[in-house]
Parts: C-alpha cells; structure tokens; sequence
C-alpha cells in the first residue's frame, strides 16, 4: 500500500449504479463542491433536502461543522472505532492520515460504507477478506484497541463494512439476511450484548419499531440492516446529524427539533409518534446516548412505484447509556435534561400533538416497560 496515490480530486457519486452527482473541492482544497448529473435531477431525488435541494447548480459545503464536508456524505463515513482502524493502517503504510481530504475518506470507503451511496474511483486500504468467526473478530478487536497489535487493522476495518460508532461492528449476510454485530469495546461489560439484546425487546413492546435483531453465540447483540432491502438493493439513509449539518462534538439537539424534522420530511403522523415514542423511552430506561447520529431517515418508493417518499427509519441503538454527555441526555426535552411531564407535553403539542395523545404514547410506553 505504500505505492497507493491517496490524492482524489473528483469523485462520481452513484446510489444502486446509478450517477448522482459529481464531488469535487475549491480551488484553495478547503470545501467540498457538489453537482447532481443530469440524468439524477430528471428522475431522482434529493439526497438531502436542506443542503442539497434537487436542483442544477454548484453546491459549496460550509466550512463547519464538518470541516468542508457536506452532512450527507459525512455520513457515509466511519467514526469511532473506524478512524482509529484506519489511522492505524495508514500509520503502518509511513502515511499521515491527517492530510486526508474528505474526497480521500470517501474514496476509500468507495461501495463498502453504510446506506446507498458509493464512491468512485475507489481506493482499497484494507484486507477484503470475510470472517463470520465472531469470537476470532472479538478477540482481536480487543487486542487492536489494547494496542497490542496492530496487524489485523486492515480486517477489521473490512468487516466492519466502515459503520459508525464507538465500538467493534461487524456485517455479515446469512440465510435470513444482511445483519449488524456489535462487540464490546475495552470498557464495556461482559453482557453489553444481552443487555441490548432486552432493552431492544421492551422497545418493541412499547410499540416502538425496531430492526430484526437477534443473540449470535448467545452474547453478540444482531440487529437487521435497514440500509438494505429485502431484494438486495441499498436504501439512501441519512442521520438526522447528516440532515440537519450538527456534529457530535456539539451536542444540543432537542426532542422538539427532532420532532419537527420528522414532520417536515415525512409529512406523515405515525413517523412523528414514533420519534415521540423514543423519546420517552431513552429517557425513562436512562439511554443518554440519544445523539443526533442514533435518529436516522431514509428514502422509499411511494405508493405509486414512481416517486420517493422520505420515512423515519427503525429505531437503534436502544440500550442502558447512564454517562452520555457530563451525565446528561445528548439530546434535551424542551430545554432541559431533567424533564417533567409538563415538558414532554409540551415539545408534543408544539408538533400538533393533543395533550391527550401526547399522554397515551406516553402511557404505552410506560406499560410495555412494565413486562421487563
């Protein structure tokens, strides 16, 4: 990999095959520029509706909060555990990965991120090889995050299909489909996994939608990919982060924004009942991890079979999270991180909510927390 030219000027942005659009950078190389292709404003749609309206033109990115990236395409990128698997490699290889572009980024995750979209030309970094021994992919997760070494970086960054987060993933297809496995990073219990694997089957029971999931070797916690459907193709998902151009690094996001996102994209009441619905569960089971990256839209056909209509996508990352940000929720209730009844009602009526919906939703999901 030494002999690997890691210097991308133009990147063609394709969903399922087809063009989307074109990125490049200014001529200082300090923003992105993006262009939809022709073909893409005829018959596609946006791919983020407040950064990138579908509509020719140059799209220049802001210089922050992604450091000239556009939100939807940060998203396309690894964070967390990726970074470092990366930073490692290219460490191993003499090259600093400091003086990476974010066309660099993008162009080496190419067609192996999260979501539809892909990027090309790619650039190979990692050991393509697939590994379904997930007690091996543990154990030598923890040993790379221990630094005790560093050889199998390059595995586990293709395993991990470059998803975000904090902690060890891996996908992985099977008979009943394309799935997500987490890990434990060095600090987590030896149970996260079962722990997820019941916080996961409350949710359900408080009429929250949530993914398939399931135990693999009754420990690593499965949760079904919804960025893929059930023919194989990839479904355009984007974080509510990715939307909205907010970084984790600043966390103040509220329930109300999330909420009034949900209307304006959707237009449709069960999307907004279920945001509702998560956020009186993070807050009564004490997940503080309710970050602007663990809400997620994404993009499905109509009715119709011709257009595009945006939905909320499945809940995630549903689990026991007591530390969050200084102790408090990531994301406030209508201003606050100790919220009362009061507050809840209140972000709820705000979106149109009655207060007597706004206290059935929250009566449902008290009631399936009470068969834990």
């Amino acid at each position: 990999m030494k002999t690997l030219k890691i210097k991308t000027d133009r990147l063609r942005v394709e969903f399922n095959g087809r063009e989307v659009g074109t990125l490049t950078m200014t001529p200082d190389n300090r923003l992105n520029v993006f262009e939809y292709a022709p073909s893409w404003l005829a018959e596609g749609f946006s791919i983020s509706p407040f950064e990138l309206p579908l509509k020719p033109g140059l799209f220049v990115a802001k210089p922050q909060p992604f450091y000239g990236n556009f939100g939807v395409f940060e998203d396309s990128l690894p964070d967390g555990y990726g970074r470092y698997l990366l930073h490692k490699i290219l460490m191993k290889n003499g090259i600093n990965d400091a003086n990476l572009s974010s066309l660099d980024r993008l162009a080496i995750v190419g067609d192996k991120g999260m979501g539809a979209l892909s990027y090309y030309p790619t650039l190979n970094v990692d050991e393509e090889e697939n590994i379904d021994d997930f007690d091996r992919l543990q154990e030598i997760a923890l040993e790379v995050l221990k630094e005790k070494q560093d050889n199998d970086a390059e595995l586990l960054l293709y395993n991990s299909g470059n998803s975000g987060g904090a902690r060890p993933k891996a996908v992985f297809e099977d008979h009943d489909g394309h799935w997500l496995i987490k890990f434990r990073h060095t600090y987590d219990p030896a149970d996260m996994g079962e722990q997820e694997f019941h916080y996961n089957t409350l949710a359900r029971k408080s009429g929250i939608i949530v993914p398939d999931f399931k135990l693999v070797n009754d420990k690593y916690f499965a949760s079904r990919r919804f960025d893929i459907g059930k023919d194989g193709r990839r479904i355009h998902t984007v974080t509510a982060g990715g939307l909205l151009c907010l970084s984790l690094n600043e966390p103040y996001l509220d329930y109300s924004n999330l909420l009034a996102l949900t209307g304006m994209l959707t237009d449709n009441i069960s999307d907004i009942e279920q945001m509702y619905r998560r956020m009186v569960f993070n807050y009564l089971v004490d997940n503080k991890d309710d970050h602007c990256k663990n809400f997620s839209f994404y993009v499905l056909r109509d009715s119709s079979g011709k257009g595009w209509k945006w939905r909320l996508a499945p809940a995630y990352d549903l689990t026991l999270c007591t530390t969050g940000y200084n102790g408090e929720h990531a994301t406030s209730v209508n201003g606050t991180g100790k919220p009362s009844l009061a507050d809840f009602i209140a972000v709820g009526t705000k979106i149109r909510l009655s207060k007597a919906r706004c206290s059935e939703l929250i009566d449902e999901v008290k009631a399936g927390l009470s068969q834990s």
